[in-house]
């Protein structure tokens, strides 16, 4: 049986299903390569992955347009040497809610990580400082006398060991701009 397909002009044929999703595997692929290097050349990827230059470009587009992908640049926290890095488990006080902290906390530029977990805290929040005095002022100012926290615990970094950076409080808040 020989199926048949009417011509469509090449303006209104659909995308093919799956191009611009991040479960393709073929986008998979090209973020894999992204994310070792962002600057990767279209050519070298479409090279590696033995494909055209042109499906690398019309893929990362796609996936750009849908808001699936983003490229840029991020400055790691251990190169910069960082003073200070601290990790804070904090008991959220009875009457407040953890989105309300981390929403307040993370307006703060040098917390970098704020996470809602169950057990022994409420939330972890990654505080980043390269001026000891201003970490300490953050930590008198907006954790030690807010109300809206019962306890904290203040767990300093020794040595950072692995740092997968992902930045979704920047992600998320470009994505919330119209």
């Amino acid at each position: 049986m020989k199926l048949i397909r009417p011509e469509i002009d090449s303006d209104m044929r659909p995308e093919p299903i799956g191009t611009r999703s991040p479960d393709n595997d073929l986008n998979r692929r090209i973020v894999a390569l992204l994310e070792k290097d962002g600057r990767m050349p279209f050519s070298e990827i479409a090279q590696e992955l033995s494909v055209s230059e042109g499906t690398i470009r019309n893929r990362v587009a796609g996936m750009k347009e849908a808001g699936m992908l983003r490229i840029v640049a991020i400055a790691d926290p251990v190169a910069a040497e960082y003073q200070t890095d601290a990790m804070i488990g904090l008991k959220v006080a009875i009457g407040s809610t953890p989105e309300n902290v981390a929403e307040r906390l993370g307006a703060e530029p040098s917390v970098v990580y704020i996470l809602w977990v169950a057990g022994r805290f409420d939330l972890l929040v990654e505080i980043v400082s390269d001026d000891r005095d201003a970490f300490l002022g953050f930590l008198d100012q907006k954790i030690y006398s807010a109300p809206d926290i019962a306890d904290s615990e203040l767990m300093l970094g020794l040595k950072n060991l692995k740092n997968q950076f992902l930045l979704k409080r920047e992600w998320e808040n470009s994505r919330a701009r119209p």
